[in-house]
């Protein structure tokens, strides 16, 4: 079985790419520390390693260069969201294999990570193995998933696909309420802080044409006064990021359980 190596300060990141790519039939090891990852490198030695470059501590460029040097020819793909254009050169004059930045789909990760593990190995390095699809049973529950980070939504889209749940992803408040119109689905999973429209004003929309939906709301504000009034329009809940994803499991069942009593 194929081994990846995910380093990323984001747990809820970590999480879901893991999902994502356990399903692919891939192998996981996940760290939100860049020490960590290092020492994970050194005891697993992933086929593929997947690299956030600004992190806490010891930062993706630093993780990199110790790479470089236990193994000048590991395929290493950046994640390179925030990252600046010296940050990206740097990473590059070190050999990347790839680099995706945060505001591509999860198609091309995973599309990336799927060509590099069809690359020919070193004759030490573990023998590629086939990738089984996986196809999720669904139920007629469905849940749309508004948030303007590409990764973010696409890897809940994905997650809670596997889980049997039918999963829209928007990008967008308006797009939002554009699909509420046509086919209300029965749980909105909304980031509250979005540019153009907020998710406090799409579930103000929302509440004002009466949808019937429940909605979750996901925000990675502290702004007491923002908080309030998203509680004050009467979400299921509130949660914050990064999301814990068995909490949000948790309040998607609660939420359309409760819709159906």
């Amino acid at each position: 079985m194929i081994k990846i190596l995910i380093v990323d300060d984001d747990q809820m990141n970590c999480d879901l790419l893991q999902a994502v790519f356990m399903r692919h039939g891939y192998q996981v090891i996940t760290t939100t520390s860049g020490r960590e990852g290092l020492n994970l490198f050194r005891k697993h030695t992933p086929r593929i390693t997947l690299l956030d470059l600004r992190m806490p501590e010891i930062d993706g460029l630093t993780v990199l260069k110790e790479i470089r040097a236990i193994d000048p020819e590991a395929p290493v793909i950046i994640l390179g969201g925030g990252a600046t254009e010296v940050q990206e050169n740097q990473a590059r004059s070190l050999r990347v294999t790839d680099f995706i930045r945060r505001g591509l789909s999860l198609d091309i990760l995973v599309e990336a990570v799927h060509r590099v593990s069809q690359m020919p190995v070193k004759a030490n390095s573990t023998p590629v193995s086939p990738i089984p699809s996986f196809a999720g049973q669904e139920t007629a529950e469905s849940v749309m998933v508004v948030d303007d980070d590409p990764l973010v939504r696409d890897l809940l889209v994905q997650f809670l696909s596997l889980r049997g749940y039918r999963t829209l992803g928007v990008k967008d408040g308006y797009e939002a309420l554009r699909v509420v119109e046509e086919a209300p689905p029965d749980l909105l999973l909304l980031d509250m802080v979005m540019p153009g429209l907020s998710g406090i004003d799409v579930l103000k929309t929302l509440r004002e044409k009466e949808y019937a939906g429940g909605v979750i709301i996901m925000t990675g504000s502290h702004n007491e006064e923002m908080l309030e009034e998203a509680w004050s329009l009467g979400p299921q809940e509130v949660l914050g990021k990064p999301i814990a994803l068995d909490r949000l499991l948790t309040a998607i069942q609660l939420v359309l359980v409760c819709r159906e009593c």
